[in-house]
């Protein structure tokens, strides 16, 4: 019965606002838009820009649906006017592009730091668990994007910030274990970005006597994936593996990661042995078979990994490699008898 309210409700607070922006695309490509295009283009402007945003924090201001939620029917209002308004119409348009949308950018920015910032004083003041910025910058991401923007958006803030901002040295907790030191992920992935600097080179040379543009198209996304790559590598540094009384944090930079409940584990075994992913083993690793295992973690119930981007996988057992193997599993033993 809930269920079935909370999907009514949903209908109404989503259906309106769409409804209004199928009839402003409806309105602007019926022949009533072109024999009053000056007068009409105005209207739609400001409906898809003003209204439909208006009408949809008025849905939303009684729920639990953040309030942040608005900015991408602001958005979505620009990048539609865009399309169904004709260029010459687009004068109010462009002075929403001009003067608004930077203010807004703005504001989502502030509210980003803001919150990461407040999570930080947060931890410095409650040091239960570890602050790790990647969670917290997700879950700020997630209250004012829709949920596949906000992965992308993070996955990008973060390579930057791990690979560019962040050079503290992280010194590892009592409950804290590494997962890079003789994994040999470093070393594997260094000699990609070597290879990919050197193949660089040699494309861009011999693209630039079929087109310059090409050429440095080519370059350009070469050294993009290369500041990706190192982005990654760092992380591996800055996100630990973290066991507290409740929760297993298993992390791969921010590559992939899981949470188990500790009372989901039915087993942890030091095993090298090879395996086979399927539905119901995976490796915790991105590399998969390129990358050994140390440790392998058997569950009671089907679980959830999430890899790069937001894409998951399920399973029911993990593979994956741990600096400290005997520590590890020797902690895990310990908490297990007690929960």
């Amino acid at each position: 019965m809930y269920r079935k309210i909370n999907l009514q409700r949903n209908l109404v607070i989503f259906g309106i606002p769409l409804l209004i922006i199928g009839l402003m695309i409806f309105l602007a490509k019926s022949s009533i838009f072109t024999s009053n295009s000056g007068d009409l283009a105005i209207g739609i402007t400001f409906d898809l820009l003003l209204t439909v945003p208006i009408v949809y924090f008025l849905l939303i201001r009684k729920t639990k649906i953040p309030k942040t939620t608005v900015v991408p029917f602001f958005v979505l209002g620009i990048i539609i006017c865009s399309i169904i308004i004709p260029p010459e119409n687009q004068y109010f348009l462009n002075l929403f592009k001009t003067w608004a949308l930077p203010i807004v950018e703005i504001s989502m920015l502030s509210f980003v730091i803001y919150n990461v910032r407040k999570a930080i004083k947060s931890y410095k003041l409650n040091k239960t668990e570890s602050f790790d910025f990647f969670t917290t910058l997700k879950n700020t991401c997630s209250e004012i994007l829709p949920k596949r923007v906000a992965i992308l958006v993070v996955t990008e803030i973060a390579v930057f910030y791990y690979g560019f901002v962040y050079w503290k040295k992280r010194d590892l907790k009592e409950n804290e274990f590494s997962y890079h030191k003789d994994s040999g992920t470093i070393a594997l992935l260094i000699a990609i970005m070597f290879i990919v600097a050197i193949e660089t080179v040699a494309f861009h040379i011999l693209l630039a006597k079929w087109s310059n543009t090409a050429a440095w198209i080519f370059t350009f996304l070469s050294i993009y994936s290369s500041v990706q790559i190192f982005g990654f590598l760092k992380s591996m540094f800055k996100r630990p593996i973290a066991i507290h009384n409740g929760p297993l944090y298993l992390r791969y930079g921010i590559m992939a990661e899981t949470t188990i409940d500790l009372k989901d584990i039915d087993a942890v075994e030091i095993s090298s042995k090879d395996i086979a992913s399927s539905k119901e083993t995976q490796k915790l690793s991105f590399l998969g078979a390129l990358e050994s295992h140390n440790v392998i973690i058997y569950l009671k119930k089907e679980n959830e990994l999430t890899g790069l981007y937001g894409i998951k996988r399920k399973y029911r057992n993990l593979a994956l490699y741990v600096d400290d193997k005997i520590g590890f599993k020797r902690r895990i033993d310990s908490i297990l008898p007690v929960l």
